[in-house]
């Protein structure tokens, strides 16, 4: 009985939240230019591109990097484009490039070569035209995977600069 009821609460809760996603669900809301006043951007949302959401759901906020390299690659330079774009038109905002590196190798190899990744995002960010004291680096290392095992489907995501934005441009 009471694998039921918490089957039909989730049940009512998943179709509840299911209906609040869409305002056209329910005949409400109109199309573009319904005249509602009312904007589909949410201020800080992921659909608004003023926003950090935006920035890193969107944009994107990581780039990666091949095996003991802090080379760029073409997917690399494509995504800090745009980035440097982003950071161009939100000026109010200050990034922190974090380096990874994947576990293997020396905890100071890694720290040395996730400075060396940090400072290439930095200097690819810098030469398009965002301003060097809006950037700052930071290393972690093999400190802090994303992914954990022993295998190149890991490793490959491990091996990245990650740009975090936070608001207040700081002298």
């Amino acid at each position: 009985m009471m694998g039921t009821l918490s089957k039909s609460v989730i049940l009512c809760a998943v179709v509840a939240l299911g209906a609040c996603t869409n305002p056209n669900s329910l005949g409400q809301g109109g199309g573009a230019g319904a005249g509602s006043g009312v904007s589909a951007i949410e201020p800080g949302s992921a659909s608004d591109p003023t926003s950090p959401a935006y920035f890193q759901q969107t944009i994107g906020d990581r780039v990666l990097f091949l095996v003991d390299q802090s080379t760029l690659t073409d997917e690399g330079r494509a995504v800090l484009a745009a980035q440097a774009g982003w950071l161009n038109t939100n000026s109010d905002y200050v990034a922190i490039i974090e380096g990874h590196a994947d576990e293997q190798g020396t905890r100071e190899y890694n720290l040395a070569l996730g400075a060396r990744r940090s400072n290439a995002v930095r200097e690819y960010l810098v030469s398009q035209g965002v301003a060097g004291n809006r950037l700052k680096t930071l290393s972690y290392g093999k400190e802090r995977p994303i992914e954990i095992c022993s295998a190149e489907a890991c490793y490959s995501q491990n091996r990245r600069a990650v740009t975090i934005i936070s608001a207040g441009l700081s002298s």
